[in-house]
């Protein structure tokens, strides 16, 4: 498949003989990359330790609501192009998939929303609960054993489908050059509101300046931008 390792490396060696804004010379340096991991570790164990009393007292009511499963684990496009289960609390119904389905067969609008940002405003599936713990992010949270696998990285691009990864066109290298992150700059700049092409612009832009300290204040601004909610659905 396009998006496979092999791929991944023929991408990068192309972007390496092009000197342009978003030339991969940028891409953090092993050594970099290293501390970025063992902060990635150190957080994400100290936060599931710290929030397990919540991640069990939402694990029971996502349960308790529709007896269905607690997590979902979705198919997503990771660091060289390796494919990972990205996980959630559930927040949609059981049959979310046939629901879809049918929604996208017989409404025209919500097809032509779905294929656009491949999202729903005012998304059938999800249940009361699942409302709540998307509007919040705690939905997410899950993503934290992700990041102790080394499949995600606290900072980085929103993971995505290998569906979805053409539409990074010829930046599909630089999504795949580091890992996916729990946030990032789409999601302190409008998230569900913004464009996917102008999500996309914001990874490149992520990749091409990416620093240390650029991580800490992405994180900084993720705080401030969870309360406000802002495309958040």
């Amino acid at each position: 498949m396009a998006w496979e390792a092999h791929s991944f490396e023929a991408w990068s060696r192309v972007g390496r003989a092009t000197k342009g804004d978003d030339s991969p010379d940028s891409r953090p340096r092993a050594a970099a990359r290293s501390s970025k991991r063992a902060i990635d570790l150190l957080v994400a164990i100290t936060a599931l330790i710290l929030l397990s009393p919540l991640l069990l007292m939402v694990a029971i009511i996502v349960k308790l609501s529709d007896r269905g499963p607690v997590f979902y684990s979705h198919m997503r496009i990771g660091f060289g192009g390796a494919p990972f289960g990205c996980l959630k609390f559930r927040t949609m119904k059981p049959d979310a998939s046939a629901q879809l389905a049918e929604l996208l067969q017989n409404n025209p609008a919500a097809r032509s929303e779905w294929e656009a940002t491949r999202k729903l405003k005012n998304d059938p599936r999800i249940t009361a609960v699942g409302d709540i713990l998307r509007r919040s992010s705690i939905d997410e949270l899950p993503q934290l054993i992700n990041i102790v696998r080394g499949e995600m990285s606290l900072v980085g691009p929103r993971p995505v489908t290998a569906e979805e990864l053409p539409r990074y066109g010829e930046h599909m290298w630089a999504y795949m050059a580091v890992r996916p992150g729990l946030t990032g700059q789409w999601q302190t700049s409008g998230r569900n509101d913004v464009s996917y092409e102008y999500r996309v612009s914001l990874d490149v832009h992520y990749l091409n300046n990416w620093s240390l300290a650029r991580d800490f204040v992405i994180i900084a601004k993720t705080i401030p931008a969870l309360f406000s909610q802002r495309g958040s659905y």
